[in-house]
């Protein structure tokens, strides 16, 4: 259930101030990973992110993924039937090889059409996840479709898209996650948008990342802590003209935000993302992404007093580390002990009408007793200090209970001996 709700009147200003300056936030959605998904279970996740006040997905489809028309034709079928939501096309040219051009064109045509497809200054929108070898290839796409083009070419760097921004409208950054033990800060924003040159840019937002895939050579992870937090508010403050979470269902790289499908789950991913639940996560996205539309926290009452919770199962040395490593080497990073990015702590956010008290146990241990001094948004961190045991988590006001919920274990038990570095999402 939704943590909180706004009133009537927060509503309206909210749709007012977007029919001046439109804000949409949209959730990377990995079509490869829903080959077996019905029309009803689609029509099931659209219902969920529109109810965390997700206006759409963005479909990252790949060309060589024979499942991809079907994937295509039943996402917008939903989309329409649920109403309300939008989508729009993620050309992948990384998993599969790069598009043809043809194809690439027909696809659009196909689809700009439905009533499900998002239009952003009265055109088509289309991304891409890379694709910097076919950079040209976009001057005859946006001629032949009409789109409005808001490519993810990270990998460019921000001097070189300077160079080629005539070949697009916008700019989509897939740079959401620190390198090193530094938290994520807005500076790539600022030289992304920068690089622009007054185009629409599409900032990114993610919970965590953590991979283990032998089979595409990825083992690592990114400091994850409270960046779902962090970042929002970063997104608040700076105010960018679209948001993209990544991921709504990328298993295989854990900053799922959605709900996890087992046929969904690559190969060498179920160790880590089986009993490992991020619905949570949304609990704290439509307070969030109102803050953000409507600029001005102010005026956002908290209707629900709201706990969410998580951490990793495993102490970092109860276990092997499974040849994972802190940072990608792969892109020119320095290779780091996950150890030192990954804490052994349990993350908070709280969500609450009123000053209020937390109280977090981990086994039968000692409780830590923590006081959120405001109404609104509060953040916690709570080390392990080597306790294991499940964990309990109440707000209390006024010496009463006003919500309470447990969580799994934190235990040295690993699967398969490895531990494991995805996050336990919870809530009350």
């Amino acid at each position: 259930m939704v943590l909180y709700q706004l009133t009537f009147l927060l509503f309206a200003l909210i749709d007012h101030a977007t029919a001046a300056m439109p804000k949409f936030v949209f959730a990377h959605f990995i079509g490869g990973n829903a080959a077996s998904l019905t029309q009803d279970q689609w029509e099931s996740e659209i219902r969920l992110a529109k109810h965390s006040l997700i206006d759409g997905f963005a479909l990252n489809i790949a060309q060589q993924d024979t499942n991809t028309e079907n994937i295509l034709q039943k996402a917008y079928a939903a989309a329409e039937n649920v109403g309300d939501f939008s989508l729009f096309l993620s050309f992948d040219y990384l998993s599969g090889g790069p598009w043809p051009v043809d194809r690439v064109v027909d696809t659009i045509n196909k689809y700009k059409e439905s009533p499900a497809q998002f239009y952003y200054n009265g055109r088509p929108l289309v991304s891409t996840f890379e694709g910097v070898a076919n950079i040209n290839d976009w001057p005859g796409i946006r001629n032949k479709t009409g789109c409005f083009a808001i490519p993810d070419w990270t990998s460019l760097g921000p001097q070189r898209f300077a160079e080629v921004r005539h070949n697009v409208d916008g700019f989509f950054s897939w740079d959401a996650w620190p390198a090193g033990a530094n938290n994520k800060s807005l500076y790539s924003d600022r030289v992304w948008k920068n690089a622009t040159h007054g185009r629409p840019y599409m900032m990114p937002v993610s919970p965590w990342f953590y991979t283990n895939l032998s089979q595409w050579n990825k083992n690592w992870l990114w400091k994850g802590a409270q960046l779902w937090t962090e970042r929002w508010e970063q997104i608040y403050r700076f105010q960018p003209d679209l948001v993209q979470i990544i991921s709504w269902n990328d298993y295989g790289e854990s900053h799922y935000i959605g709900p996890v499908h087992a046929d969904g789950i690559p190969q060498g991913a179920a160790r880590y993302v089986e009993n490992n639940h991020h619905d949570a996560w949304r609990e704290l996205l439509p307070y969030f992404i109102a803050s953000y539309k409507f600029g001005d926290r102010s005026r956002i009452r908290i209707a629900r007093d709201t706990l969410v919770y998580w951490y990793r199962p495993n102490p970092n040395q109860s276990g092997s580390n499974g040849g994972t490593t802190g940072n990608c080497p792969q892109q020119g990073q320095q290779a780091m002990d996950p150890a030192a990015l990954a804490e052994d702590k349990i993350y908070i956010a709280v969500l609450v009408k009123e000053p209020s008290w937390i109280s977090v146990q981990i086994g039968s241990n000692n409780i830590t007793s923590l006081y959120a001094d405001r109404a609104g948004l509060s953040t916690f961190e709570v080390p392990f200090d080597g306790q294991t045991g499940n964990t309990k988590f109440w707000i209390m006001r006024n010496r009463t209970e006003v919500a309470y919920t447990t969580g799994p274990a934190i235990t040295a038990d690993c699967v398969d001996g490895i531990v494991n570095w995805n996050a336990i999402v919870g809530s009350t």
